[in-house]
């Protein structure tokens, strides 16, 4: 990854790509640098992601709630203000929406999946 220098961002001039879910649409604005990727997401009213996701996230309620599903049946809550974090394959899961929600997301190469060292 490389250096980033100090910058502000005004997502207001971000443009927003439209993403169709298995039902609901994503609207996406996307900043990426070298291993690093920062989006601000919003999921409209009835959205269900279209694939189970394997990728790590950190993944923060700006606005409304929405669910985290798990491919093994779990399932989480989030809403404003809290966050959820996972690693690159640590697990399957998708995003819920029931009355829309707006998401700070950021994920990159400092969330590949490590192998545990013995100690």
């Amino acid at each position: 990854m490389s250096n980033i220098p100090f910058q502000t961002i005004d997502w207001t001039t971000i443009k927003k790509t439209e993403h169709t879910g298995e039902s609901g649409m994503a609207w996406w604005q996307t900043l990426q640098f070298s291993g690093l990727r920062v989006r601000v997401v919003e999921y409209s009213k009835g959205y269900l992601a279209d694939h189970w996701c394997e990728k790590g996230h950190i993944v923060h309620c700006l606005e409304g709630a929405f669910v985290s599903e798990l491919k093994n049946g779990e399932s989480f809550q989030l809403s404003k203000g809290m966050t959820y974090i996972v690693s690159d394959d640590l697990s399957s899961h998708r995003s819920v929406s029931e009355n829309g929600v707006k998401l700070l997301i950021i994920d990159g190469d400092f969330l590949k999946n490590q192998p545990s060292e013995n100690i």
